[in-house]
């Protein structure tokens, strides 16, 4: 079965959208479907919906034991969109020492989605921004995860511009400068921009799968700068990354177009024990031949938890 069956296959297994509460923001989370065992959630990356993680890797999830369940961050899908901070340069933003919400504030969403879903502990697995915020959830909020993988991101505490050497500046700008129309039309053309340019080189981009989810829920995410600005402006209080004393697993292509391969290495130098996979000919994205190992890795991640030691 290719990608494109698969992902027409899995496309309506995922339960109807709920919302969890953070005091006046609400967030958005969904589940597998029948999906069932040790709680593990996704967080997708900057400004993008949960409709990003493809439903053929939460199905390899599920298939490894695990019931899988992905929200929305405040300024991204149907979470909460928040005040106008007037910024719409995210580069600039990262050196603000100010931002609309903290990362404080991300991470106790993620803990009303936990809340929400009944779950006193969970998995959690981010892509990109999303793994900094898992990093930042176990460093917040240690009683409520079990084990962090952190993919495709950068370590928590590159804070302001000290993130700046671990990022390729010239895919960003070239994303920056697209012309794309107004409205859901030009939403779909500019996301299949940016899954092309993220794709990774030794893998085949099936365009017809990263339609059907991409045409399924438009997502204004990859041309909401403002938003963008907002998350990657939210200041970062809390404890530094070397005080992570979780089952780690730090996943990084070696052909990432946006981060370096040393934001990888920088992450897992930090954490005790924290083991770091690189992945040959892979960009910034998890393709579909890699699911099923990638699952059985955070399996045994998850199996390393279970033991006192972890």
């Amino acid at each position: 079965m290719n990608d494109a069956a698969q992902a027409g296959q899995w496309a309506s297994t995922w339960t109807p959208t709920q919302y969890a509460r953070n005091g006046p923001v609400k967030i958005a989370y969904d589940q597998l479907a029948d999906a069932a065992g040790d709680p593990l959630v996704l967080v997708m990356g900057l400004a993008v919906s949960r409709f990003w993680w493809p439903a053929g890797l939460g199905q390899a999830f599920a298939d490894q034991g695990f019931a899988v369940a992905r929200y929305d961050q405040r300024d991204a899908g149907q979470s909460t969109r928040m005040p106008d901070t007037g910024s719409s340069n995210p580069f600039a933003a990262v050196t603000r020492k100010r931002g609309a919400y903290s990362s404080e504030d991300m991470t106790d969403d993620a803990v009303a989605v936990l809340d929400a879903l009944g779950w006193e502990r969970a998995h959690v697995f981010g892509a990109s921004l999303g793994g900094i915020i898992a990093q930042r959830i176990a460093l917040q909020h240690p009683d409520r995860v079990l084990s962090v993988v952190s993919a495709m991101g950068m370590p928590s505490d590159a804070v302001g511009i000290k993130g700046g050497r671990y990022v390729r500046f010239g895919t960003l700008a070239k994303l920056a400068r697209a012309k794309v129309p107004e409205g859901r039309d030009g939403d779909i053309q500019l996301s299949l921009m940016l899954a092309r340019e993220l794709a990774s080189p030794d893998y085949p981009f099936d365009e017809r799968a990263a339609r059907e989810w991409i045409e399924r829920e438009a997502d204004g995410g990859p041309r909401d700068t403002k938003a963008q600005s907002r998350q990657v402006g939210a200041p970062w209080h809390g404890p530094k990354l070397r005080e992570l004393h979780k089952p780690v697993l730090v996943l990084h292509g070696d052909r990432d177009p946006i981060l370096r391969v040393s934001a990888a290495r920088a992450t897992a130098k930090a954490i005790d024990g924290a083991r770091l996979m690189i992945l040959p000919g892979v960009g910034h994205d998890l393709p579909a031949p890699l699911w099923p190992v990638i699952a059985k890795q955070v399996r045994q991640l998850a199996d390393q938890a279970r033991t006192p030691s972890g």
